[in-house]
């Protein structure tokens, strides 16, 4: 039989222990606990969900990494064609990671209409396009069909819709300029999907239609295409394959990680994690320190049972492993109240989308939280280890205790 735990249990289970005047110090430790989890799970949770969602979102529209010709300015528009005749294309076996390439092109075109016009940049896409990310966003409508023959199919954003009037089965025109001596050639598009990414940035600025029409108004060869958009399987590792994409490319070609053409936006997301990490921190710490004070008054109360316990020849360490124990059992009270909330507040607004957001400033319309049991586990475990590892100091008193002035002591 463990003796210490048999000590801890009877002391747990006493009704004395719950009324005495340690217990609303010990609900406070335990309230302390709690709310630490749920604000360190919250932190997380929506820190690493909003980063993966605004993620995501540039991600649909450029894909990981971007290879294209180095003559080639950094506009949106694609100047100088690329040939499809590539050695790492329709599949870059030559580096690990690679899930999927697909070849696009960009033209900027003004939308006109009776009373309004917007410019905006068509993004051509073929059948090679993957449509996952885009499928997520869609709103209304259905996405094109550009696997057959050529048709004036365009998905659309939400916010052009609203700005300009439109709805699926809504057609209008575009004038794409040529040079200051010759008309805008004209197109007439179909709406047949619309979308909403939440990253307004993006959403008023790209159509998605048919490469073709790209091809033919630059008047390139169907097999020519003004950028690669490459995907990978790990996005932690999206510098890494950059670089090695770079050196299995042609000397005349460039790649670009996402991360380096919205460098701004990148950077403003890894600020969430030294937030997080400085929530952590405190939340462990001011928890640690209320459950000090609660194994501090509880020491003090059950003084005379130390006492008594040195007295029939207990060694300190065995005594303090009962109010370590103890300790342990409250910590653990803690970690369920907390995790229960936490968790379940995480849930409402992952189904429920309880709490919006401004999307101009966060670049998306609700808080989004990812949830992962992985972090969920460390993050429990290590607040267990840690909080446990501060309580060893304030048990030391415990081998300072005389038992003769402990018995004595009222």
């Amino acid at each position: 039989m463990n003796f210490e735990l048999f000590i801890a249990k009877r002391i747990i289970g006493s009704k004395t222990y719950k009324s005495s005047v340690s217990a609303p110090i010990i609900k406070i430790g335990i309230a302390a606990i709690a709310i630490g989890i749920i604000v360190m799970l919250i932190a997380i949770a929506t820190g690493l969900g909003l980063q993966q969602k605004i993620r995501d979102k540039v991600v649909a529209f450029n894909g990981h990494i971007i290879i294209d010709n180095y003559d080639t300015n950094v506009s949106d528009e694609s100047q100088v064609p690329l040939s499809l005749e590539q050695d790492f294309y329709p599949e870059f076996n030559t580096v690990e990671g690679v899930s999927h390439i697909q070849g696009t092109a960009n033209k900027f075109t003004v939308i006109r209409t009776n009373n309004d016009f917007e410019g905006v940049v068509i993004k051509g896409v073929g059948k090679d396009y993957k449509w996952n990310y885009l499928e997520e966003f869609l709103v209304d409508g259905r996405l094109p069909d550009f696997t057959k023959a050529l048709n004036n199919e365009i998905l659309i954003s939400k916010y052009l819709a609203n700005r300009l009037g439109f709805g699926v089965g809504d057609s209008f025109q575009t004038l794409f300029a040529e040079n200051l001596e010759r008309l805008p050639r004209i197109q007439k598009f179909l709406v047949v999907g619309i979308f909403n990414s939440g990253f307004q940035e993006l959403d008023e600025k790209f159509c998605i239609a048919d490469i073709r029409h790209i091809q033919r108004l630059n008047k390139w060869k169907s097999d020519q295409v003004g950028a690669f958009e490459v995907f990978i399987d790990d996005f932690s590792k999206i510098e890494e394959k950059g670089e090695a994409i770079y050196r299995e490319i042609p000397s005349l070609m460039k790649s670009t990680t996402v991360t380096r053409k919205y460098s701004t936006v990148f950077d403003w997301i890894k600020i969430f994690d030294s937030n997080t990490y400085g929530i952590i921190a405190i939340m462990i710490l001011v928890a640690g320190i209320n459950m000090i004070t609660a194994l501090l008054v509880l020491i003090l109360e059950r003084t005379q049972m130390i006492g008594i316990l040195k007295a029939l020849g207990t060694a300190n360490w065995s005594v303090r492993k009962v109010f370590l124990y103890n300790a342990s059992y409250l910590i653990g009270l803690g970690l369920f109240w907390g995790n229960s909330i936490g968790l379940g507040l995480l849930f409402a607004q992952k189904y429920l989308k309880l709490f919006p957001l401004n999307p101009d400033t966060y670049y998306v319309s609700e808080a989004p939280v990812y949830i992962s049991w992985d972090y969920i586990l460390i993050l429990n475990i290590g607040t267990f280890v840690v909080c446990l590892l501060m309580l060893l100091i304030p048990s030391v008193i415990i081998s300072k205790i005389s038992p003769v002035k402990a018995i004595r002591f009222d």
